[in-house]
């Protein structure tokens, strides 16, 4: 069942903001607000994750009737990845149906804004494979959930990717520039500090570029990095961004086999817009392209078939961006379903905490999902918010992702 908030006035807004009622929680549910990001710049992301999860949701609706027995609802709300207007949409959805269960807004920027606020609210925060770093430790950010992999844990395997793989031994990161291309955004200046003693420890020199929001204009700063000749360049970018640098970069004669893509660079719809400047380009990434494991056969047979697809172009089925959003609605489920075990069928946010921080997932789970070969293992504690802290690399080559 697909509800869409989409309020088309201010007056609207506020008429519902000051003389609609509560909400009531509708019998046998559990509601799942969607802070999504369909149009703009980064929309080929939003579309992508927040599609995924919804094809799951549908399936567990459609197949199962559900996660122990509560059909999943949820309402849309378009937050264009802005902070203001995810905060917004937060005020707006989480009381409804009788209380939201937990917020994915899939944005360092408005997970970060709304960590006290979720803490205050007993609501968990989730974000996956990205967030405030410091986010891990559960017992001093109780309500803050970011699965997968942290920023750390990307740039340290980034770094440790250039010196054993690409460099033969990790002593030779000694004496390299390392140009960072980082998003002018909380989420792009998320990695400066660690790359500094990252580079440090390595005897490396660092040096850090950021790209203003959207992305769409680098040819600045690639004439910044030709002056300076570095070895490699990290990309953090989003969106248009990361189109845009690798043409730039073949532009500029920089080698795209020297840029390193971080979790948020590595999708088909970014290296796709590229064309040819995209050959050679490798990129960190939790999870593969591609039809890669029965539970999207499953979605593609029980959803698609019944016309319930969340995609209008079925072609991006398997695609990076919306592979994680099956992979984050998996974790997302899988949290509700622990919760439940404990407290039963009706679970409220701060119980769906709990679930979040006892979410262990082993191969053999994995199985019964029919999720082995998509999702990673995981394995959340009161301490450790993240879980996973792997990843694998990916190289563009002849228009197809190979695994490295």
């Amino acid at each position: 069942m697909k509800i869409k908030a989409i309020l088309t006035s201010l007056a609207l807004v506020a008429s519902l903001a000051f003389t609609a009622p509560v909400a009531q929680a509708k019998e046998g549910t559990l509601y799942v607000p969607i802070p999504s990001y369909r149009v703009g710049p980064y929309a080929v992301g939003g579309t992508g994750y927040f599609g995924g999860i919804l094809d799951y949701y549908n399936l567990l609706n459609m197949r199962d009737g559900g996660v122990g027995g509560m059909k999943l609802i949820w309402s849309e709300c378009e937050t264009e990845y802005s902070v203001e207007r995810g905060v917004e949409c937060y005020k707006r959805l989480k009381d409804k149906e009788g209380g939201a269960v937990f917020f994915d807004p899939l944005s360092v920027g408005i997970s970060t804004a709304l960590i006290e606020t979720g803490r205050k609210d007993k609501m968990p925060i989730i974000a996956v494979n990205h967030g405030k770093t410091a986010g891990q430790r559960g017992d001093v950010f109780p309500y803050y959930f970011m699965p997968g992999i942290n920023t750390y844990d990307e740039h340290s395997i980034m770094m440790h990717f250039i010196g054993d793989v690409l460099e033969g031994d990790r002593s030779k990161l000694k004496g390299k520039k390392i140009a960072m291309l980082f998003h002018g955004s909380p989420y792009g200046r998320e990695a400066i500090m660690f790359m500094d003693m990252m580079c440090k420890k390595h005897g490396c020199e660092h040096t850090a570029i950021e790209v203003p929001h959207p992305g769409n204009e680098q040819q600045s700063q690639w004439l910044k990095i030709r002056k300076m000749k570095p070895d490699y360049v990290l990309l953090r970018g989003w969106g248009v961004m990361n189109p845009v640098a690798m043409q730039t970069a073949v532009r500029t004669g920089f080698s795209v086999g020297n840029l390193i893509g971080n979790i948020w660079s590595n999708s088909d719809g970014d290296v796709i817009p590229a064309g040819d400047a995209a050959e050679g380009y490798y990129a960190i990434t939790t999870h593969p392209a591609g039809r890669v494991a029965k539970v999207i056969d499953d979605i593609v047979d029980t959803v698609y078939s019944a016309g319930k697809g969340d995609l209008d172009d079925k072609s991006r089925i398997g695609s990076v961006y919306w592979n994680l959003g099956v992979l984050a609605g998996v974790f997302h489920t899988e949290a509700l379903r622990i919760a439940q075990e404990r407290f039963g069928p009706k679970v409220n946010s701060a119980q769906v905490r709990w679930g979040f921080e006892n979410l262990r997932l082993d191969k053999a789970r994995l199985d019964e999902l029919g999720a082995t070969g998509l999702v990673p293992e995981i394995n959340i504690t009161c301490m450790d918010h993240v879980g996973g802290h792997l990843a694998k690399f990916q190289q563009w080559s002849a228009k197809n992702v190979n695994g490295v």
